[in-house]
């Protein structure tokens, strides 16, 4: 995503929409409000159906970026994976999405360009990024504990780890990537912590 986002309020003149998007050459920009809470989303289409609508409406009245976005915004949180997103914008047929927090305050944006962007990184960058910041770095695994494969994108992972728990949090880690369009899980564990206790003083009936 990118992080830089040129913006408007919703007191933001239709004049000066327009030259936010000139100036800055983009096609739309998301509206905030005053917690900078994401109201909608301004496009050039939004502008020229404002625009010709215009002609039944008093011409002397102040047209704002609340006028003229669409809202509700369409949304993703930061650790939606890329093919989540993009299948949405294609779902919605939206070029954008705004990136929010918890509290729906905008952090980003993501457009097409962006999700393309990623998937160009080589097979080898992520392989490399899945060993070191995933399984040696979060997971804490030993060397050679689990075998990375990486091909158009798509990581399996092959070996044993310690917990059961560790399998799923790798798997999870893995996809949110940048690149990774696809996750295949071979991994086994050597003790079972996801199991629930046995309770004092019970007995196993077979």
């Amino acid at each position: 995503m990118t992080r830089n986002v040129v913006q408007a309020r919703r007191t933001t003149p239709f004049k000066e929409v327009v030259r936010l998007l000139d100036q800055h050459r983009i096609s739309g920009l998301p509206v905030l409000d005053d917690d900078d809470k994401v109201l909608g989303v301004v496009s050039g289409t939004d502008l020229v159906r404002a625009q010709a609508q215009r002609a039944d409406r008093d011409p002397s009245a102040a047209v704002t970026a609340a006028d003229v976005m669409s809202s509700p915004a369409i949304t993703v949180h930061p650790e939606q994976s890329v093919p989540d997103a993009a299948r949405l914008m294609e779902r919605r047929g939206v070029e954008r999405l705004p990136v929010v927090d918890e509290e729906d305050r905008l952090i980003g944006i993501a457009t097409r360009r962006d999700l393309l962007r990623v998937f160009l990184r080589t097979d080898d960058d992520i392989r490399r990024q899945v060993t070191d910041e995933v399984l040696a770095g979060a997971l804490g695994l030993p060397a050679g504990a689990v075998r990375v494969l990486v091909r158009d994108g798509v990581v399996t992972l092959e070996g044993r780890v310690e917990l059961r728990s560790q399998v799923p949090e790798a798997v999870h880690a893995v996809w949110r990537l940048e690149g990774v369009v696809g996750v295949m899980n071979a991994l086994t564990y050597r003790v079972d912590d996801c199991a629930p206790p046995v309770a004092a003083g019970s007995t196993e009936v077979r």
